[in-house]
């Protein structure tokens, strides 16, 4: 903690990483998160719901259900709308845009520019 700065929250279904009830993945009935999964040399974007089953959610471990996301960004943002809908966490809907669109940069890698030697001085 720091004076002038927020608290910061490392939860699982935590959206902005900010300590508060509204985006709070523990204190939450309804929760909402994207992040990166990496298996392998794979990177994936996930979007973390709270299971619908009432029995799951004395459980920890099997509270949160991770579901792939769409690259695509019609397709992606189509998903994370539906994911939001009328009546989950519509708050979120924006938000949870907005950090689609920055995951999907942030899978981005820069191109290796190759400079040829042979070319003239």
């Amino acid at each position: 903690k720091s004076p002038n700065m927020p608290v910061m929250s490392a939860e699982p279904g935590n959206l902005c990483g900010l300590s508060s009830f509204k985006f709070s993945g523990l204190a939450n009935k309804k929760v909402l998160d994207l992040s990166v999964k990496k298996t392998g040399q794979k990177e994936t974007i996930v979007l973390t719901t709270r299971s619908k089953k009432a029995s799951k959610g004395q459980h920890p471990g099997y509270m949160l259900v991770e579901s792939g996301v769409k690259k695509n960004a019609k397709k992606g943002l189509a998903q994370v709308a539906k994911a939001t809908g009328a009546f989950y966490r519509r708050d979120l809907q924006e938000l949870a845009e907005k950090k689609y669109a920055k995951v999907k940069t942030s899978l981005k890698k820069k191109k290796v520019v190759v400079k040829s030697r042979r070319a003239a001085k």
